[in-house]
């Protein structure tokens, strides 16, 4: 039966496409991050973000090989950007102000000390975002539907199951996790102010996902009522 759907999968998305689609958005990543991080640091000898480059992109290949294999459909909706809200379009746009400042600040901070983060602080910070990449993966392998835009497709249905069960929205608590921490992992507290902002704008994309949800997917009012929570157990 798995073998027959992931034919179906294959029939319906070329996966030569996908994969020159994976191989462009990860060089761009790669090209970007770095442009940010040693330009601002003035040096390519700025160790932290070596070590967060590898953290990014190594899971990421192993996450994508993955994906490409056993769920090509769960891999096409994630490389989706066009959002149809208007106000996710908005919440986006904002998001890339976040990353710019929050991560060009940090080389800024290697080169001129502002910062006294000892090496032993961004190993543990860079453990702490890869706990929360391995979550993001553990979400991505419940939920097949988890698109990177807010939209409902056909036969779509509520996920209770795993993360699902504790949170409403354990994907934002993983991206939460790895880019609130993300600064301190380059050695960075200063970078940690703009950081902090991302919690908001997860806010704000939350509520109005929710709204669509509620409208658009059968089960999810009855879902809100079943788990309380939306990104951390007890508190929110």
């Amino acid at each position: 039966m798995k073998e027959n759907i992931q034919t179906k999968s294959n029939d319906i998305i070329n996966l030569k496409s996908l994969r020159f689609a994976i191989f462009k958005r990860l060089s761009m990543f790669v090209v970007i991050m770095g442009l940010m991080f040693f330009l601002s640091a003035g040096t390519i000898q700025y160790w932290p973000a070596w070590i967060y480059i590898a953290i990014m992109i190594i899971p990421l290949l192993i996450v994508f090989q993955y994906l490409l294999k056993h769920d090509p459909e769960l891999l096409e909706r994630r490389m989706r950007r066009r959002e149809k809200e208007k106000e996710q379009k908005l919440i986006i746009k904002l998001s890339y102000i976040y990353f710019v400042v929050a991560f060009v600040i940090p080389g800024f901070d290697f080169r001129y000390g502002w910062s006294n983060v000892t090496w032993s602080i961004v190993i543990v910070a860079d453990i702490l975002v890869l706990s929360g990449y391995l979550l993001f993966v553990l979400v991505l392998r419940e939920n097949s539907y988890a698109s990177r835009i807010i939209e409902v497709e056909e036969k779509q249905k509520v996920i209770t199951t795993g993360p699902y069960s504790i949170v409403r929205h354990p994907m934002y608590t993983a991206i939460l996790i790895m880019y609130i921490l993300s600064p301190v992992a380059l050695a960075s507290y200063w970078a940690v102010i703009p950081a902090i902002f991302l919690v908001f704008i997860i806010i704000a994309r939350i509520k109005n996902e929710e709204k669509v949800l509620k409208d658009e997917l059968e089960g999810y009012p009855e879902y809100l009522q079943k788990v309380k929570y939306r990104l951390i157990p007890g508190i929110w």
